[in-house]
């Protein structure tokens, strides 16, 4: 059987403040906002345009512990990797609505890549993979 990750929860301190940035300034698409009143919380859940099987839960933070993981879920790693087919489009567009580009676009092995912040300080990379190269795989 196929496997795949389909939701990564993302903790944050405020739904609303969470969407307008993930919706509206990086332009991903509301698939669920779901009141779920035994928990007292919504089931929040985007995904970046043109996705098919990865998707964000933005989780509002309860209590100090999860409070305290806000932006630093990874110890100050990148932690998200947002792929796209054409990296100048995207990266201009992001600093066009005030992302912060901590990485300036390089050229690596695999790809151009810049690491930007999300709203909480979370770090991403920002990648357009190289084609694969069919050449390689014949021995």
């Amino acid at each position: 059987m196929p496997q795949h990750l389909g939701l990564v929860a993302l903790v944050v301190p405020d739904y609303d403040e969470a969407l307008a940035f993930y919706v509206g300034v990086l332009g991903f698409t509301l698939v669920e906002d779901t009141f779920v009143p035994e928990q007292n919380k919504r089931w929040v859940v985007v995904t970046p345009p043109g996705a098919t099987e990865s998707r964000l839960l933005l989780a509002r933070a309860i209590g100090e512990e999860q409070i305290t993981r806000i932006g630093n879920q990874t110890g100050g790693r990148v932690f998200l990797f947002l792929y796209t087919d054409n990296f100048y489009r995207d990266y201009r567009r992001y600093q066009a609505n005030g992302v912060t580009f901590i990485r300036e676009p390089k050229e690596e092995p695999y790809g151009t890549v810049a690491v930007f912040q999300d709203l909480y300080g979370n770090l991403w990379d920002l990648v357009q993979p190289n084609p694969p190269n069919d050449k390689a795989a014949i021995p």
